[in-house]
């Protein structure tokens, strides 16, 4: 079985009303960690930075505004099935990119092809891996303190 799905796909990231700018952007899905979906950014001059969310948020976004924390996807007119918005958010600071709705629908269907959406929860002891990693992050941070 194949353990993940990988596309590149061309963003505009948008700077400002007058500035943007298209970058490559890499989509990662793997069935080990079937929830979630990463995407790379390739920014001219930076390093890469990836950013992880729910695969079913990239999902929900293409049809309508979705996302409450770091992460807003939302189709760029009210009509869908065009453009999406994706903004990114860490403190005061945000990134906004403009991405085509097929190439993302494409990827999307490759991965439920591999794992089909809803059935995530039978890969893998997902509890059990949840329980040791935050039982790892609470004795990093006893030993921290």
């Amino acid at each position: 079985m194949r353990e993940s799905v990988q596309a590149e796909v061309m963003m505009s990231f948008l700077v400002s009303e007058e500035l943007s700018f298209r970058i490559p952007v890499e989509l990662r899905y793997e069935v080990g960690d079937p929830y979630a979906v990463r995407m790379t950014f390739h920014l001219p001059g930076d390093a890469p930075v990836t950013w992880a969310f729910g695969r079913e948020l990239l999902l929900d976004g293409l049809n309508s505004p979705s996302g409450d924390g770091d992460v807003h996807i939302g189709p760029t007119e009210p009509e869908g099935l065009g453009d999406v918005h994706i903004r990114l958010q860490v403190g005061a600071d945000r990134a906004l990119f403009r991405a085509g709705t097929a190439p993302l629908v494409a990827f999307l269907d490759r991965t439920d092809k591999l794992v089909p959406l809803g059935q995530e929860h039978t890969l893998g002891d997902f509890d059990g891996n949840l329980e040791d990693a935050l039982g790892r992050i609470l004795a990093e941070e006893q030993n921290a303190g």
